[in-house]
This record gives C-alpha cells, structure tokens and sequence, in this order.
C-alpha cells in the first residue's frame, strides 16, 4: 500500500507540471508560481482515500491480473481526478463557512495575500479536471462518459452531499476503465449513494459523541445549529418538555448550552438509536452487495463498506 501510495504522489507531480505548462491557461511566471504554491497546498495535503480507492476498486475488478504501468497511471490519474474536485469544494467550503482550519492547516483564504483570490482558485482548480481527462483519456473509448460523470458530479452533491464523488465517483471511473457500460450497474449507484448516506450520519454521530483526538477535530454541528441526523432523531423521540429544552438550547455557542444539548442526547439514548441504525444499515447494505451477479463488483463494494463500518474516525 505505502508503494501504492508513492505511486500515485509521483502522478500527482506529473499532472502538476502538465497543467503549468499548458498552453490552455496562459501563465506568467508569477501566475505559475502561485497555482504551483495553490495546488501544493490543497490537493494534496488529506488522505487521499477517495483517489486511492480507483486503484484499489480497478484492481479488485480484474480480479487479481496484475496491473500494466499504464493502467496504474491512468487509474491514478482519475484518482487525481477526484482529489481535485474534493480540492476545489474545500477551498470554497471553507470560504463560505468562514472557517480557519483545514486538515490542520489555516485554511487557503486565510492566508496572507490570498483571501477572495481564493474564489478564483476554486474554479481554477475546477476547470483542471477536463484538461487532465483530454490530456490523458481523449483516445478512450469511455472518454464522453467520464465527462459526464464528472459534469453530473455538481447537480448530484446537491442531492446526496459528499455521498455521490466520495463513494461511487471512484468506483464509477474504474468500471469505465474496466469497459463496462454504468447504465447497467445503477444498483451498484444505489448501494454506493446509500451507503454515502450512512457514512454522513456516522459524520453526525461522531462530532458529538467521538472522540476529538481520535477524529482530529471538535465537533461543532450543535453550536453552528447543523440540521444533523442527531437532532431530526431527537426530535422525532423527544416529548414537548425535551423539544422545549432542545429548542431553547440548540445552535448556540455558550458551554453550558451544548451541554444541555448533550445530556438530552444521553437521556433518550440517541447512541442506542444510533447503534439500531448502523446495524440495520449493514444487513441491508451486506443483502443488496449480496444480491449482484458479479464477484468482482461485490468485492469492490464490500471493500468499500468494511472500510467504513464501526469507523471511530
């Protein structure tokens, strides 16, 4: 894995210096300095699961051939895909939410000499996307459908959130390079949206009850009056006392606020409710991966849950 990995930080620096010196995007040499400094700071720095996942999905799919230099290169290539667009939502994420930290760093706005220039970065780093794919995929076969899949990207994170680029984005962009059609895997969309879903709610889960070293951060979902799965479940449990006291305790900043909000959380056992449905989520998601004809996609799809399921982080 760690091979893997450096791997695919070396295709990193080879799209990199492609897109610096594309004659699309007319640089001057400070402009080049700044994306090169830009793209350093924001592509790279997670952990790079949803890249790495193309490569682990497409190996899993050719059922233990050994992959060709090309293939990994182009697999990672998607991978970077991916990173790129998750790059491009953080940077104006962050904005519009007036953070400070990212992956425990300050975030890009809020660095000395960029702030809103960070807007343009965003769809810079956007607008990189279709430049890799006709760099590297134009002679494909399946090159218009992975412009669509990344064009459809947009309309369905409003739908699903994080669910649709971060689990069957990836798992997407390896079917098409192992030549199947994706009209005919909409189960395996299902299975992956679905399971996006229950990730969310484990986010939601653990900003309140993690552990903050654990997840690498405070959790403020009931300070910042996020419409968690927490507090819809406490709603639809608490009597008009409990309601009352959540009403006039939720989405704000003071200590002693949250902690009112907490305590009600323990004494209607939002954690038992929870646990109810993770466990319920697993047997339905662990049926439905059952149920596929393919070997190969089960595989990819119980790689998937098993690296999420009673995740602590």
């Amino acid at each position: 894995m760690a091979d893997l990995k450096a791997k695919f930080l070396q295709v990193y620096d080879v799209l990199k210096s492609e897109l610096l010196e594309d004659p699309a995007f007319e640089f001057a040499d400070d402009s080049r300095q700044w994306i090169d400094r830009m793209l350093d700071y924001n592509v790279p720095g997670g952990k790079l699961n949803r890249g790495l996942s193309v490569i682990d999905s497409y190996k899993l799919l050719k059922e233990g051939k050994e992959l060709t230099e090309e293939e990994i290169f182009l697999a990672s290539a998607l991978g970077w895909c991916i990173e790129w667009l998750q790059a491009y939502f953080l940077v104006l994420d962050d904005i519009m939410d007036s953070s400070h930290t990212r992956r425990g760093q300050p975030c890009w706005f809020r660095l000395p000499k960029v702030g809103l220039i960070a807007v343009n970065d965003g769809i810079l780093l956007r607008n990189h996307i279709p430049r890799i794919l006709k760099n590297h995929f134009r002679g494909k076969p399946y090159y218009v459908d992975l412009l669509d899949l990344f064009n459809e990207c947009h309309r369905r994170i409003v739908q699903y959130k994080t669910a649709y680029y971060s689990f069957y984005l990836p798992v997407a962009c390896a079917l098409l390079m192992a030549g199947e059609d994706l009209v005919k895997h909409v189960v395996v969309k299902d299975v992956l949206v679905e399971m996006g879903t229950y990730f969310q709610v484990q986010d939601d889960y653990l900003d309140c009850f993690g552990n903050p070293e654990t997840i690498g951060k405070i959790g403020t979902d009931i300070e910042d009056f996020k419409c968690s799965w927490l507090v819809v479940k406490a709603l639809e449990i608490c009597n008009g006392e409990q309601k009352k006291l959540l009403e006039e305790n939720y989405g704000k900043p003071d200590p002693s606020n949250v902690a009112k909000v907490k305590a009600l959380y323990h004494e209607i056992n939002l954690q038992g409710v929870f646990e109810e449905y993770e466990s319920k989520s697993y047997e339905k998601l662990t049926t439905s991966i059952e149920a596929h004809p393919s070997k190969a996609v089960q595989a990819v799809l119980k790689s998937f849950l098993g690296k999420i399921y009673k995740r602590q982080k």
